[in-house]
């Protein structure tokens, strides 16, 4: 793919210990194409075992409908004392005008990262530097909008198709209580709405694609969440309760999924601390396995040399 665009930036947190606010975002950083920019966020979290400091690239943007973008992202958590010790993460990432859902990348510094000794805290500043590229800019061809042929009623809600043509595929985005969704979608977002007729009374935005980006958002939220405990890590559950954050921001209200979150999180600390105790029985076991097999070993040994000492004299020995 070609590079049509890109930005290259430092951003330096400083003043690390005072940060009293959970969470510190950085200037807005143009990417080198119309239509596009971002920022990085920091967020720091207390939370037992979770302790340390998150930083991931968010975007922006007014893309129109017709266009969608490809993008290649790097964010490096710099160690000042030696660069070949930094922490990275990269990615590509599409944006098309249906879901302009934040595609982003994070780095996560555990606290024992942030000591004075590590490198990744000097003098009160962590060091990030990001690389953003615009790989490639393609059409979305002319949107359809079409009536279905029934209205469906559904919790006071009308639920409408609008099919898009994107190349060769036709994919139909489907309109649920104001939200343009997939209709892969339908059925979770229904069913949000259905337990929770409320959650989006107090959401503010008016523009479609930033509501259909909070939506996926959500959904993602829910579908992290529901993933087994050992599919989920330390940095899930970070960018979790960082995503709980921007759907609360939204508007939507979620008391329950926060709830949920903090049981899955709890949840994964007797995890992790079963897992510690596990292995420390195992270790233990396997100690006492290696001892139990020499002293086989060692009962063997007395066996013969008493068996040897029982042998009785034969007639010519006595004689």
């Amino acid at each position: 793919m070609a590079k049509l665009g890109g930005t290259k930036f430092t951003w330096v947190i400083k003043n690390f210990s005072s940060m009293k606010s959970r969470t510190r975002d950085s200037d807005i950083y143009d990417i080198g194409t119309t239509g596009y920019d971002c920022y990085l966020e920091a967020y720091r979290s207390t939370a037992t075992k979770l302790e340390g400091l998150c930083i991931r690239i968010i975007y922006g943007s007014s893309l129109p409908t017709e266009r969608r973008r490809c993008f290649k992202y790097r964010l490096t958590s710099v160690n000042q004392f030696s660069e070949e010790l930094s922490i990275f993460g990269e990615g590509i990432q599409w944006f098309n005008p249906l879901n302009l859902d934040m595609a982003y990348t994070s780095v996560f510094l555990a606290q024992k990262f942030l000591g004075k000794d590590s490198g990744f805290l000097v003098n009160n500043q962590v060091k990030i530097v990001v690389e953003v590229d615009v790989l490639e800019d393609v059409p979305v061809e002319t949107e359809i909008t079409t009536k279905p042929e029934t209205n469906i009623e559904k919790n006071n809600s009308a639920v409408s198709s609008v099919l898009l043509l994107e190349g060769s595929s036709t994919m139909e985005s489907v309109d649920v209580n104001g939200f343009l969704v997939f209709p892969s979608q339908v059925g979770s977002v229904t069913r949000i709405f259905e337990k929770h007729p409320d959650i989006a009374v107090d959401f503010r935005a008016k523009n479609q694609h930033v509501r259909s980006a909070c939506m996926s958002s959500l959904l993602g939220l829910i579908e992290t969440l529901c993933k087994s405990l050992h599919e989920l890590s330390i940095e899930d559950l970070i960018g979790a309760t960082i995503a709980l954050k921007h759907v609360k921001d939204a508007g939507f209200k979620v008391d329950w999924l926060e709830k949920n979150l903090e049981q899955v999180r709890a949840k994964k600390l007797k995890e992790l601390s079963y897992l510690a105790m596990l292995k420390e029985t195992e270790e233990k076991a396997l100690k006492l396995k290696r001892k139990f097999k020499e002293l086989d070993s060692l009962a063997e040994g007395q066996k013969k040399k008493l068996s040897a000492t029982r042998t009785p004299l034969s007639f010519d020995d006595v004689v």
